[in-house]
């Protein structure tokens, strides 16, 4: 029988000993399942006996796109395949690994499971967003986990207003603001207070960044929303905006960012079993007690 996924592509951290030999490994079994295998050009010095290609020649070629690392090299695969829709599925190498749920231990039982087409897949909630520069340019950039505003040097707060929708919702004083996926909600969102959202839900979280106001809190609104942030004043300081940690762009007073849901979306591909309340109770330690491990009663 042929495999569900003729040409695979690897993609992960660079000059990581840990991630040569996970994915040499996962060269040989897909070479013996007689899949045509293409190595990301980054990843090529470090292991030969796969054909090195350009990224975006990965991503244009590959019917699915294995990403050996972390979350962070993760996004960086969703940003190079973020045109065409090739599903993604990780291998964690990383620390907490909300993306990236195959374990090396793992691998190769569930890389076999999913070539007989044996897995699960999930859509996954994509942003688009553009700065309105003040010479009128425009710079825009997907982004699968979040879109960031904040100051970028100094303890000096910035200042901006959010209006969703044409609707003016509030005018912070901050550090910045995260506009975070469900997807992102696990992310830098979770670390500033913010709610942790199931990915199948169609919203968008809005979390402040360390405001000046105990009152300015996070809030979710729908998916479909258009969110503007306008930067009113910088006190002297620098501010920024990035997409995922992966690119980050200066932002002047008076400049805008607008995001909105992309009509595109992210897929990935998970072992047969997949269960995102697990992740979520083995990676943040719910419900462990001295003398339990946080599992239900049988």
């Amino acid at each position: 029988m042929s495999p569900r996924f003729a040409t695979v592509g690897l993609m992960g951290r660079e000059s990581d000993p840990q991630v040569a030999q996970v994915a040499g490994s996962l060269v040989s079994m897909l070479t013996a399942a007689k899949v045509t295998v293409l190595m990301d050009e980054a990843l090529g010095p470090h292991l030969p006996s796969a054909k090195a290609v350009p990224r975006p020649e990965l991503a244009a070629k590959a019917d699915l796109i294995v990403v050996v690392g972390g979350d962070g090299t993760l996004l960086k695969a969703a940003h190079a395949i973020a045109a065409r829709p090739v599903p993604l599925v990780g291998v964690n190498l990383g620390r907490l690994g909300f993306l990236a749920d195959i374990t090396p231990e793992r691998l190769q039982d569930d890389m076999a499971a999913m070539l007989k087409g044996d897995y699960t897949s999930e859509e996954r909630l994509l942003l688009d967003s553009c700065v309105q520069r003040s010479a009128g340019a425009q710079d825009c950039t997907p982004a699968l986990n979040d879109v960031v505003v904040q100051k970028s040097d100094g303890g000096r707060l910035i200042e901006f207003e959010t209006h969703v929708d044409g609707h003016f919702v509030c005018a912070h004083r901050a550090d910045g603001i995260v506009v975070a996926t469900p997807t992102g909600s696990t992310a830098y969102a979770l670390s500033g207070g913010g709610p942790i959202l199931h990915p199948a839900m169609d919203a968008v979280l809005l979390v402040p960044i360390c405001p000046h106001s105990l009152g300015d809190r996070p809030i979710v609104v729908a998916g479909g929303s258009q969110i503007e942030i306008l930067l009113t004043h910088g006190h002297g300081g620098r501010a920024q905006v990035s997409w995922d940690g992966q690119r980050t762009e200066s932002l002047a007073v008076g400049e805008r960012v607008q995001v909105k849901r992309a009509e595109r979306r992210i897929t990935f591909i998970h072992p047969r079993g997949y269960d995102y309340y697990r992740i979520l109770r083995t990676k943040l330690h719910w419900g462990r007690t001295k003398h339990g491990s946080g599992e239900p009663h049988p």
